[in-house]
């Protein structure tokens, strides 16, 4: 199971979730869920989601090294800006894996994931909120 959690900087809310079964990709599950993000608003994503910067602006990726070379002391910094103002979503994913449901192994119906899943993301979303 894949999941995708799309979260809102300003106040840590979980917005969208989107799900996929078996292996898939990153961008392609990006791509099927059919997210679409505001003209002005930033998206900061991870590795796996190159091919967002075409769709979308303003984008904030992290720079790939070339294959056989290293990549510069500037690229690591910037790097770990990125990263650091990436924390967020990691934080909300923190929340959610509380709930044990992305921790550990998903042994109940697949056909549930999503229900569960929401339900689990409207309650960080209502705890968060006081």
């Amino acid at each position: 199971m894949k999941t995708q959690v799309v979260a809102r900087k300003s106040d840590e809310k979980i917005m969208c979730l989107s799900f996929g079964t078996g292996r898939r990709h990153d961008f392609r599950l990006f791509g099927e869920s059919g997210v679409r993000f505001m003209q002005g608003s930033e998206a900061r994503a991870e590795g796996g989601y190159q091919g967002l910067a075409k769709m979308h602006g303003n984008t904030v990726l992290p720079k790939k090294r070339m294959k056989g070379k290293e990549l510069s002391r500037e690229g690591k910094r910037k790097n770990r800006v990125i990263s650091s103002g990436r924390a967020l979503n990691e934080h909300v994913i923190g929340r959610v894996k509380r709930f044990r449901i992305l921790a550990e192994r998903y042994r109940n119906s697949r056909k549930r994931f999503g229900l569960r899943f929401n339900l689990i993301a409207g309650i960080c979303n209502f705890e968060f909120a006081f």
